[in-house]
């Protein structure tokens, strides 16, 4: 068998990483994006009613599950709103007013120890074992130098996912997949966590000097250019993590605009994040949902709107009421021509 080495990194002919002699396992996708609200219902009416997702489980506040949905805010502590069999989008009622709205992001390995092992060997810390979660999975937590929290999980044959399979799946369902999580990282040690933890592929990148099809900046960016936003992909799937990256601004300039924290007045700060969803035409997607009964009463209707991205691909924002936004996407650009690439340093 063929292997590179090199900086202490070995690569075989099968892509399998390893680090310090310790073997990365496959990490396929992204398995749930978990977000906070203040009121269930509310929230169901969201991401039930106007998005379309059913309910596949619950986790009671005794922390034991059951299948489906439909339990009041004071008995559940986390319902799975189900987009494909096997990814989630997880709401969980706040216990204390002003929590942060974005939770957490769950991604799916096919051997949760050895990932843990494998993060521990970089000196990341990570608990000493692998529990089994409520809804029968394999998982352990781990935090981004940010504090950014990330759930490394296993689907197991005994899980609720496993035993619902093919269920709870809708035709009202506005899109059938989660494309991407979107967080902000205001440091290269972030950099670093997600490259050699994740081992993540770049695929896009983007700087201050970009701008979408159409639009251009009233002033020129200030130097030094760094980069604004990132694109990457988990190694063995298309799933991506996309981050918003927060720099030291130049005394009298102004912030930053966009950024992945809601921008529906939910999350805010480093710790906003926000969902995104594939769609594969924006036009209909938007209407589909604005032709639902649940839109007439949709508090936040007004903000709703979609355009062309710096990336050239169009893209829809959607609020729940807590603010948290949920982002559609298209996955080719609107032009045809590939997004436009930045070289721009991450950081200093």
């Amino acid at each position: 068998m063929k292997t590179l080495v090199a900086a202490g990194v070995l690569v075989t002919a099968f892509g399998a990483i390893q680090l310090n002699g310790q073997p990365r396992p496959r990490l396929v996708g992204i398995s749930h994006i978990a977000v906070r609200v203040k009121d269930l219902n509310a929230a169901r009416h969201f991401y039930g009613d106007l998005l379309g997702y059913q309910e596949a489980f619950t986790i009671r506040k005794d922390n034991t599950a059951v299948v489906g949905g439909g339990l009041q805010q004071d008995q559940a502590a986390a319902v799975y709103f189900k987009v494909n069999n096997r990814q989630y989008i997880v709401v969980e009622p706040e216990t204390a007013p002003n929590q942060p709205r974005y939770i957490d992001t769950a991604i799916e390995t096919d051997d949760a120890e050895a990932m843990r092992l494998f993060l521990r060997s970089l000196g990341v810390p990570v608990p000493g074992k692998v529990d089994r979660t409520p809804t029968g999975d394999l998982a352990f937590f781990v935090k981004d130098p940010d504090g950014h929290t990330y759930e490394i999980m296993q689907y197991t044959p005994e899980s609720l996912s496993a035993r619902t399979v093919g269920k709870f799946l809708g035709d009202e369902r506005v899109s059938t997949r989660i494309l991407h999580v979107g967080i902000s990282i205001s440091k290269q040690e972030s950099v670093d966590f997600y490259l050699k933890g994740f081992s993540l592929r770049e695929f896009w990148r983007a700087d201050p000097t970009l701008t979408a099809p159409g639009r251009s900046r009233d002033t020129p960016a200030p130097p030094p250019i760094f980069a604004s936003l990132s694109n990457l992909k988990l190694p063995e799937g298309d799933d991506y993590i996309e981050w918003s990256l927060i720099h030291a601004r130049p005394a009298g300039s102004e912030p930053a605009k966009g950024g992945n924290s809601g921008r529906g007045g939910g999350g805010g700060g480093l710790g906003g994040g926000h969902i995104a969803l594939l769609v594969p035409d924006m036009a209909k997607a938007v209407a589909f949902v604005k032709a639902k009964p649940a839109w007439k009463d949709y508090a936040r209707a007004d903000q709703q709107e979609s355009h062309i991205g710096v990336n050239h691909k169009w893209q829809g924002n959607f609020f729940d009421p807590d603010g948290t936004r949920s982002e559609f996407m298209e996955a080719d650009t609107a032009d045809g021509l590939p997004s436009p690439m930045s070289h721009a340093p991450y950081y200093q």
